[in-house]
């Protein structure tokens, strides 16, 4: 079973994922969207591998 912890992490981690989605991957739009800096959206996506990947864009790299 997952710890609280882990299962807070995968909520952000997908939560990000989606509004980088709904911005067009332009993580200054996507940080404001989530009331975030670009900074720590930058943290984030670093810290949980997320990425762009092709042209239709899927989220991960895990």
């Amino acid at each position: 079973m997952d710890s609280l912890k882990d299962r807070i992490n995968e909520i952000e981690r997908q939560e990000i994922i989606n509004a980088l989605k709904d911005c067009n991957w332009v993580m200054a739009r996507a940080a404001k969207k989530l009331g975030i800096t670009e900074r720590m959206i930058g943290y984030k996506i670093k810290k949980y591998g997320i990425r762009r990947e092709g042209k239709n864009s899927e989220q991960l790299m895990e």
